[in-house]
This record gives structure tokens, C-alpha cells and sequence, in this order.
């Protein structure tokens, strides 16, 4: 009885013992390297709860204490800090190749998304090519105005839309303009991708395919307990990453069938110049790189397009206004003028 007892003993005191060396490791790995100026951290968390709710002041102070780069360590990941614009210039211009690639939170390593989206892909040659693809076609002027009759399509579309929810309301609603420049946004950009609307009431694979995309919007916006501490990843204790895989897999299985079905038009006049059909333009040249490309990059590199990045550059309306809380006017007291206090 006594020995089952000493257990739980032995088990705090060789866990306390695993922790103490790991920390000592880890100062004694820190001391040994060149690093910017930072204020100290607590063990584990490190400046996590330092930010506090305003940590763009927070970091204007360690600003003036530190200097224009700070290193902090949110939870265990290591994180440099520039602030100012002089020291941004250095640091891009001299060490742009070494920091090029993007931290990867846990959830987009799901489907091996963070090595196919233009977003997150390592700086390398599939990322030079899909870069390539979209600057020198994609986003020239000629083809910006060239897509013209598609933006304007997709705004009568949502005008549209906005009679019809408007001749539903009884006297005195109103009508959430932002939800339907959010679904414009959305049709907008797959019909730059696909020549197809995205979002589409009359289609189960639209629907379905609209709501696996703001299933992976909701849980990717999420802050993950797993990315400041890498040792529980394989827990996923709020289960984000479950949640994430389960929406971008049915987003990938409607993408693919998007895709095929535009291959079929490859032959057809139907046939349009879209993101698809400078893809298949490459192809046909049979140029190596894109040959080595697999299908289930371009559906990635496709549904990157219109996941929760490229919506909100595009969409601030639609998506920041849920995020806004309304401003609280402070009055200022000024201070009576002399001339009046005399009078």
C-alpha cells in the first residue's frame, strides 16, 4: 500500500526532473547564440502573456526599450520582431532567400496543402512556376480587362440577389448587404478560376462545396494551441486539425470534379481563357515543369484562390465586418480658455 502510494511521488519528481533539464538545455542553447534584444519570458510560455489584449502598443514599448528588432518566444516558438521600416529594408534586402518560406501552422499541413498552395509552398521551383503562371497572365492588364464582363456579371448577380431578399422582408427588416458581397467575391473568383460560379443555390455540389470552404475559413482562423507548442501536435488537443482535414478533403473531392468537368470542354467552343485554360495552354507545350505537376496540386493551387486569405484581400467588407466591434467615442475635456475664466 505504501509503495502504491510512493508513485504518484515518483512520477511529479520525474517529471519536474525532465522539464529542469530540458529548460536548462534550452538557456544554455539560447546563451550560446548571436540574438536581437528581447525582454525575458517565463519558462514554458516564454512572452506569451506579455502581448496583452493591445500588443501593438505593447510592442511600440519594447520598441523604445529594445530597439527596432525584438526577440520574443510566444510559447516555444522562437520570434523576431522587426519594427521599424529601416530595419524591415535590411532585413528583406540582405537575408530575403533565408526567410522566404512562410511559418506553417498545423492545420494547413493537412492534404500536404502547405506544399501546393502558392501561399504557403517553399520557395523553390513549383513555386517560381505558379507564381510565373499568375503575374505574366493572370494579373496583366490585358487580362484584367479582358475579365470585365465577369466582374460585372457577378455584381448584377448579387444585385440581384439583394431584390429578391429584399421583396421578402416585412416592413422594418433590413438586408446583410456584406453576406452578399462575400458569396459575389466567391462566385467572382472561381469564375476567374473555373468559369463557374461557386456558390450556386440550384447545385448540390456549389452548396456543398460553399460550405466545406467556410467550415475551413471558421477552424483555420482559430488560434492553435499546437503551434506555439510543437510537442503537442500529435495530441490535437482542440481538435482543429480533425475538423480542418474533414472540410478541405470534401473542398478538394468537389474541386476535382470542377476541373474535370472544364477538361471536357478542352475540345469544345465553350472553351475559355480562364486559370484552367492557360494551365492546359502549358501543357500542351509540353513544358516539363508543369508535367511534373500532379493533379492534386492544381486542385489545391485552385481552392487556395478562394480560401480564407485570398477572400479577405479581396472581401474586407465581407468577411472583416463580422470581425469589428464598434468604436466608443472618447470625449476630450479642454481646458476654458483664460479670456473666458476672467470674464
Amino acid at each position: 500500500m505504501a509503495l502504491t502510494s510512493e508513485y504518484p511521488s515518483l512520477f511529479l519528481l520525474l517529471l519536474l526532473s525532465i522539464l529542469f533539464l530540458f529548460l536548462l538545455r534550452r538557456k544554455t542553447a539560447t546563451s550560446n547564440r548571436r540574438l536581437p534584444p528581447g525582454p525575458p519570458g517565463w519558462p514554458i510560455f516564454g512572452n506569451m502573456f506579455q502581448l496583452g489584449d493591445m500588443p501593438h502598443r505593447t510592442l511600440a514599448k519594447l520598441r523604445a526599450k529594445h530597439g527596432p528588432v525584438v526577440w520574443l518566444q510566444i510559447g516555444a516558438i522562437n520570434t523576431m520582431t522587426i519594427l521599424s521600416a529601416n530595419a524591415a529594408t535590411v532585413f528583406f534586402k540582405n537575408h530575403d532567400h533565408a526567410f522566404a518560406d512562410r511559418t506553417i501552422t498545423e492545420t494547413m499541413r493537412v492534404h500536404n496543402y502547405d506544399k501546393s498552395s502558392l501561399a504557403l509552398a517553399p520557395y523553390g521551383p513549383y513555386w517560381r512556376l505558379m507564381r510565373r503562371l499568375v503575374t505574366v497572365d493572370m494579373l496583366v492588364a490585358k487580362r484584367l480587362n479582358e475579365t470585365a464582363p465577369v466582374r460585372r456579371k457577378c455584381v448584377n448577380d448579387m444585385i440581384t440577389w439583394l431584390s429578391k431578399e429584399a421583396e421578402k422582408l416585412e416592413e422594418g427588416g433590413g438586408v446583410h448587404v456584406a453576406r452578399f458581397v462575400f458569396l459575389m467575391s466567391f462566385n467572382l473568383l472561381g469564375n476567374l478560376m473555373l468559369s463557374r460560379d461557386l456558390f450556386d443555390p440550384e447545385s448540390e455540389d456549389g452548396s456543398e462545396f460553399f460550405a466545406a470552404m467556410i467550415g475551413m475559413m471558421e477552424w483555420t482562423g482559430q488560434a492553435n494551441v499546437a503551434d506555439m507548442f510543437p510537442w503537442l501536435r500529435w495530441l490535437d488537443p482542440q481538435g482543429l486539425k480533425r475538423k480542418v482535414d474533414r472540410e478541405m478533403g470534401k473542398a478538394l473531392e468537389i474541386a476535382s470534379k470542377f476541373v474535370k468537368q472544364r477538361l471536357a470542354e478542352q475540345h469544345s467552343d465553350k472553351m475559355t481563357r480562364d486559370f484552367l485554360g492557360v494551365w492546359i495552354e502549358f501543357q500542351n507545350s509540353n513544358n516539363e515543369e508543369v508535367l511534373n505537376i500532379s493533379d492534386k496540386d492544381l486542385n489545391i493551387f485552385i481552392l487556395n484562390h478562394v480560401t480564407p486569405s485570398t477572400v479577405d484581400m479581396r472581401d474586407r467588407l465581407g468577411v472583416t465586418m463580422r470581425k469589428l466591434q464598434p468604436l466608443l467615442a472618447v470625449p476630450k475635456l479642454i481646458p476654458p480658455s483664460p479670456s473666458i475664466v476672467n470674464d
